[in-house]
């Protein structure tokens, strides 16, 4: 079984990357330290996902080895691709609150602005979209959710905003509920 987190960035793929890590998935979370190699090989891996997707071939290609993948775009906008490719896989869908997380977002490309404008950067997300990333998440979240209408067994919608926590992740996946304190930061 594959786990994909299908929520955009800035909706607590993070939290999701480590309370899975606390529960023993290998677990990839691509802006995070977990997986160093594909943060410096970012463009080298993106571009081999998407000839994969052209080509038909599993999508994580480079990333095989893990077991559930978190804050990958291309990853994420393909889930319907991703589960034709891995039957019984579970799909996560992180959301937040609007306001809050294009909020987030903001504070993030400027934060990526100022370490480009140090020289400290040279990635993307770079650009101010406020408009467009609404538009982007509402599309998004009603496209995850219309495909995964008729199995809720196969989509969890986790809100770590709304106090979402092992209770809820535990039996989607299968697992006893950990005893360490939820990874989930607000």
């Amino acid at each position: 079984m594959k786990i994909f987190c299908v929520g955009l960035n800035k909706t607590g793929t993070r939290s999701m990357h480590d309370a899975l890590q606390i529960l023993g998935f290998r677990s990839v979370d691509w802006g995070g330290p977990s997986l160093p190699t594909a943060v410096q090989r970012g463009p080298e891996i993106h571009a081999a996902m998407k000839q994969s997707l052209r080509e038909g071939r599993p999508l994580p290609e480079g990333l095989e080895d893990a077991d559930a993948y978190f804050d990958i775009g291309a990853l994420s906008t393909n889930f319907d691709v991703l589960d034709s490719q891995y039957p019984a896989s579970k799909f996560i869908l992180t959301v937040s609150p609007i306001v809050e997380w294009l909020a987030s977002r903001e504070r993030h490309v400027k934060a990526n602005q100022a370490m480009r404008s140090r020289g400290e950067y040279d990635g993307a997300f770079l650009e101010m979209d406020l408009i467009g990333w609404r538009t982007e998440a509402l599309e998004h979240e009603s496209r995850v959710r219309c495909y995964f209408a008729d199995r809720p067994e196969d989509l969890l919608v986790f809100d770590v905003t709304a106090g979402a926590g092992w209770e809820k992740l535990c039996p989607f996946l299968g697992t006893v509920i950990a005893d360490d304190p939820s990874p989930v930061r607000r």
